[in-house]
């Protein structure tokens, strides 16, 4: 990683929320827009890492069968486990990617403020990871950060266009503003022809 550990447990040493996520209306925003761009109504089982304090996790819970939350800061977890203990749905640890990924199929994986603190070669094991894991259909979201930071190696921009470079993956949406990138892809399906919402209520 990039960005080295004890940068992210400072961070939490210092504040319970240090991003403030659960307050700043950027990031209710931007939670809001991720969780609307999922293609599908419901996601058998999904995978969040670099969950922080679990604000976003939160609301992707009621669209999971089973959501497997993760961080690398013990401390998060932590919060991140009191904030969703009401959703018997969701699960959280301690896991360090891309050294720790969860067994068996997926068919969603948010990568949401999280690639840019890898170098070159972890984040693309990071993609890597997350296209394998999806079964036919399964749908990878990306969100990131636009702006200058010390600690990110790249824009959310960038990142989008590396998530492009995946071969198993087809862009299905994008949006873009001055803050930051969003990203959806979709693990290629056997008709070859991506299920849109349209599509999946006979309406195209």
């Amino acid at each position: 990683m990039n960005t080295p550990a004890s940068y992210f447990e400072g961070q939490y040493a210092r504040a319970a929320d240090p991003w403030q996520l659960a307050q700043r209306w950027y990031d209710q925003r931007k939670y809001a827009l991720t969780v609307a761009a999922l293609p599908r109504t419901r996601y058998r089982r999904a995978f969040e890492p670099g969950c922080s304090v679990g604000v976003l996790s939160e609301l992707l819970a009621p669209r999971c069968d089973a959501l497997l939350c993760a961080d690398r800061v013990p401390s998060a977890v932590g919060t991140a486990t009191r904030r969703l203990v009401g959703l018997p749905q969701v699960t959280v640890q301690h896991m360090v990617v891309p050294d720790e990924w969860p067994d068996g199929a997926l068919d969603l994986v948010v990568l949401s403020e999280l690639l840019y603190y890898f170098d070159s070669a972890a984040r693309a094991r990071v993609l890597r990871q997350s296209a394998s894991s999806l079964g036919d259909g399964g749908h990878l979201i990306t969100v990131h950060w636009n702006h200058p930071v010390d600690e990110h190696t790249l824009t959310g921009r960038e990142v989008a266009e590396e998530v492009n470079t995946l071969p198993e993956l087809r862009p299905l949406a994008r949006y873009d503003d001055p803050d930051f990138t969003l990203t959806v892809h979709e693990r290629g399906t056997m008709s070859g022809t991506a299920l849109s919402p349209a599509r999946a209520e006979g309406l195209a």
